[in-house]
């Protein structure tokens, strides 16, 4: 281990709070930054505890950088195992991996499907988890009504609650999912076989109206009440407790805009936001300052995290818009370093000598320096400079900073 390594992993894990196997702590809403809180499920697996205790933590000490579909594809190949475009160009893993539970219904061209697309994620996950990772998964969900995928806006969400004339249908579907997160079993980075911790990431922007979810196809209301019913039926119901709950918004103007849809401090772990505005330039820059500051704010109000759950600019055509656009952005301020992470979306596998739809470097890429620069900063963390997320001790108070 590097002395620049070392030191960066001692800044990362200073303070860093666990939680001990089967304690259990207040779910009330922190009253300071620093005071311990908890998942949402009071059942939650200790590694899941310590994942969302450990975060809590870590806030204002290191922002873990992500990538989506990172191990699956880059832009010039797929499943070739060990690969990863942001660990050719930076030289790590990414901290954080973005998958999707459509992945495992998937109907694209050359794609696994049935049982070798689950156990295809599965060992994606395992071996993220693994490192010591985190995981986190949206659900791009096809629309259980019309059959179509989640950019049909066929109206859905009223006919999915109870009573609704596709509320059978739509537990089946969570029957699927709680099934793939009940058995979603690995070794963690200490050995140890256990379930593997997720951010699931369910309805995501459903402030637009691109997906069945969105604003204009159901009413604030509605879209609680799936959400509501959602985590009961897997957390409840079904007894999946290895989850954590995130509620993640489209861009948004103020703070009341973006709780407009949601769903209550009793439901959700992390706040987050996906936002691919406000970055593409730094004269853009200091509205997503705003958003990171109004999210932050809203989160440690209520002892939850804070993410920026996807972000990026489509091929990254500013060669320094790490260090520029985004760095600057995410330090711009105490509040704003509280962000437990972003993550930049996928590099989608076209096969071609002209991709053009990716959001991370690949080797070769204009930006690929600026890039390691980025990920050479003391404040962003990358996998192989995480302190230990799922380790289990005596819960604490962190020490005010």
């Amino acid at each position: 281990m590097t002395a620049r390594r070392r030191s960066r992993l001692m800044l990362a894990a200073a303070g860093l709070a666990v939680v001990a196997s089967g304690a259990c702590a207040t779910t009330r809403p922190a009253s300071s930054p620093d005071t311990i809180a908890a998942p949402i499920d009071a059942d939650a697996t200790a590694e899941t505890r310590a994942l969302f205790q450990n975060l809590r933590a870590l806030a204002g000490r290191g922002i873990l950088f992500g990538h989506e579909g990172s191990l699956a594809y880059g832009v010039h190949w797929r499943y070739e195992p060990g690969r990863s475009d942001v660990r050719e160009t930076a030289g790590s893993y990414p901290a954080v991996y973005g998958w999707d539970v459509n992945m495992l219904l998937s109907r694209r061209p050359g794609d696994p499907t049935g049982a070798a697309a689950r156990a295809a994620l599965r060992r994606w996950i395992a071996e993220g988890y693994g490192r010591g990772g985190v995981i986190t998964m949206a659900w791009h969900a096809d629309n259980p009504v019309s059959r179509g995928n989640a950019w049909d806006t066929t109206r859905a969400v009223e006919h999915l609650l109870p009573g609704g004339s596709h509320h059978a249908a739509y537990r089946a579907r969570l029957d699927t999912v709680a099934e793939f997160f009940s058995t979603l079993r690995a070794r963690g980075p200490d050995g140890r076989e256990t379930l593997v911790p997720v951010v699931f990431r369910p309805f995501h922007e459903m402030g637009g109206s691109w997906f069945w979810w969105g604003g204009r196809h159901r009413s604030a209301e509605q879209f609680v009440a799936l959400w509501r019913f959602t985590v009961e039926y897997l957390r409840d119901r079904r007894g999946v407790h290895n989850l954590l709950y995130a509620y993640s918004t489209d861009v948004f103007d103020s703070k009341d805009d973006y709780l407009r849809h949601y769903p209550g401090d009793a439901w959700v772990d992390l706040l987050g936001f996906d936002d691919y505005q406000s970055v593409r330039t730094p004269a853009t820059r200091a509205v997503l300052v705003r958003r990171l500051r109004d999210v932050v704010e809203l989160a440690d109000a209520r002892g939850k995290l804070a993410a920026v759950t996807e972000t990026g600019v489509e091929t990254v055509p500013d060669s320094l818009w790490w260090t520029r656009t985004l760095l600057p952005a995410l330090l711009a301020d105490s509040v704003t370093r509280r962000v437990s992470w972003v993550l930049a979306w996928r590099n989608a596998n076209r096969l071609t000598d002209r991709p053009d739809h990716f959001y991370a470097p690949y080797a070769g890429h204009p930006s690929a320096a600026d890039f390691k620069r980025f990920r050479d900063h003391p404040m962003i963390l990358f996998e192989d400079e995480l302190p230990p997320l799922y380790g289990r001790a005596t819960p604490r108070t962190a020490t005010p900073r």
